[in-house]
């Protein structure tokens, strides 16, 4: 029998970064129940076997009834797939879907509170790792919006399996039911995506969904109306954004000035992670002295797996390597074509 014990202090490893002060749609707080060293337990074995990663994100906030409908049309692929409503009815048509596009612009207008920019829909994509039962993956999308926002608001959904990576579009409408409005932020989503893979889990799928830096990730993604601007920019149709301008010259005292000294948030996140990655081989010590086999070969995974964390990056100190990887390849272009001319003489 296991004799497993939580380290003091150790769900500070998977807390999200954000706090969450607020709560959900349905009065549930958002921040996590208090895990039970069984659940810590189970969830460390997903951690070392590395259980894929959940995707849960906003995709996009219709705010007239044009984009709602081009939403709907898009999730259904104008009417080819159904969509499936918090009832459990399925939407079938272009016509039905008109229907329910038309219903949410009617409610949403006539919300006293409505401003020009209040969304009328929030979209969401539920996404898993190509190889993932795709008819899994729906009904732990059904299951997980039904959690999330029966009762409350409006909803429908569809499978998509255009890709390699089953996802489910999920389009919630923004008023709720008692009149109030969906606004999701970055702790919303964590829980979202806890909910999302707990779900996957009754399926029989194994999924996770920690925290990057539970992970050792530390350099962030960059935000996607910044990629592609700077996409656009790369490709000859318009300007680097500003902030990729300011990223790209720090960047640059650091390829080529020795500007290398970390800056305050770059020690902090190296705090935080000498302090993650401390608590993981602490709890990996406590599994190894366990009069259990399961809980010591645990104990060495846990271990192993601090030891395979990525190093610790940042955007700043990848966009330095790339500089000094592109002038790196421009100097021996320049170095060949000096040498061809010289042959040539």
């Amino acid at each position: 029998m296991s004799d497993f014990q939580v380290v003091r202090g150790f769900e500070e490893v998977w807390r999200p970064p954000v706090r969450p002060r607020r709560r959900t749609p349905e009065g549930r707080a958002i921040s996590s129940p208090g895990l039970t060293p069984v659940d810590v337990r189970a969830r460390l074995a997903r951690i070392v076997r590395r259980a894929p990663e959940v995707m849960v994100k906003v995709t996009g906030r219709t705010r007239d009834p044009g984009r709602l409908a081009a939403h709907l049309n898009y999730f259904s692929r104008h009417g080819a797939l159904a969509l499936e409503d918090a009832d459990g009815t399925m939407l079938v048509g272009r016509k039905e879907v008109a229907e329910l596009s038309a219903d949410w612009a009617a409610a949403a207008f006539m919300d006293s509170r409505r401003r020009a920019n209040t969304p009328m829909s929030v979209s969401v994509v539920l996404s898993m790792p190509a190889s993932t039962d795709p008819i899994a993956v729906r009904d732990a999308a059904r299951t997980f919006a039904a959690r999330t926002f029966a009762n409350q608001f409006d909803y429908v959904f569809a499978l998509h399996t255009d890709t390699p990576r089953p996802h489910v579009h999920l389009a919630v409408a923004a008023l709720g039911r008692e009149g109030q409005h969906l606004n999701p932020k970055k702790a919303d989503l964590q829980a979202w995506r806890e909910g999302f893979a707990e779900a996957l889990r009754e399926q029989g799928i194994a999924a996770e969904a920690t925290p990057r830096r539970a992970r050792g990730v530390t350099r962030k993604a960059e935000r996607g109306p910044i990629r592609r601007m700077s996409e656009r920019a790369s490709a000859g149709g318009g300007a680097m954004p500003v902030v990729r301008q300011a990223a790209y010259r720090d960047a640059a005292s650091a390829a080529f000035q020795g500007d290398t000294a970390p800056r305050p948030w770059e020690a902090k996140t190296a705090a935080r992670q000498a302090a993650i990655r401390g608590l993981y081989l602490a709890q990996a010590k406590v599994l190894q002295r366990s009069a259990a086999a399961d809980d010591r070969e645990l104990g060495w995974r846990v271990e192993q797996f601090v030891h395979d964390m990525p190093a610790l990056d940042s955007q700043r100190l990848a966009l330095a390597r790339e500089l000094r990887m592109a002038n790196a390849r421009e100097s021996a272009r320049t170095a060949a074509h000096s040498g061809r001319a010289k042959d040539r003489l």
